[in-house]
């Protein structure tokens, strides 16, 4: 079953919205040319619940888990989530700035969250992402690429490339060959999304 996602007005039609304080204007005057995938967790390792809505809008209960006081102070977000069971939240629009690359480069810019969109899998570097994810990461994907034309396939990347040492997400355990021959696919018209 496909779930046809569209942008309107920089928000994500079928996405479930809660705002992040955590977001800004985009200070660079070029276009949104870079697609960034991440993974995340809260608790590491552990899924659902709303620890990752609370991170993302400052209200991490610290007491509930001693992981917790370590990033308390984080002030991160991202433009989506995509949980384990394929649902979509989107806490910032497309057209500001989520705070989710970090100290980052790629082909020799810096600040990636200038020019970039970032998405959430909830999930580990160790543990397989589900089909559901897959099915609504190509779609979106799909949907993203057609709103913003910069961004190609060749401009997907992982947390991991434009932050290398620093950071290993979305983790070997995402199967970018997969992900890549779908929209491939979707992009040649052998699919629909």
């Amino acid at each position: 079953m496909s779930l046809q996602f569209s942008v309107i007005n920089h928000q994500l039609h079928q996405a479930r919205q809660v705002s992040s304080p955590n977001q800004s204007a985009r200070n660079s005057a070029g276009s949104i040319d870079l697609l960034v995938i991440h993974n995340i967790s809260l608790p590491p390792g552990e899924f659902g619940g709303t620890d990752i809505d609370d991170l993302f809008c400052n209200c991490l209960q610290v007491a509930k888990h001693a992981f917790f006081e370590e990033i308390a102070e984080l002030r991160v977000s991202a433009h989506l989530l995509i949980n384990r069971e394929g649902l979509v939240t989107q806490y910032v629009p497309f057209d500001r700035k989520a705070w989710h690359a970090g100290e980052s480069c790629f082909s020799g810019r810096k600040n990636c969250n200038e020019f970039s969109i970032g998405v959430e899998l909830e999930g580990t570097d160790t543990i397989p992402f589900t089909e559901i994810q897959y099915q609504v990461l190509i779609e979106v994907a799909h949907a993203l690429m057609n709103e913003y034309p910069a961004i190609s396939a060749d401009r997907i990347v992982g947390h991991s490339d434009i932050a290398p040492g620093r950071k290993t997400d979305p983790g070997p355990c995402f199967d970018w060959e997969r992900f890549r021959t779908a929209l491939q696919k979707i992009d040649s018209g052998k699919i629909q999304p």
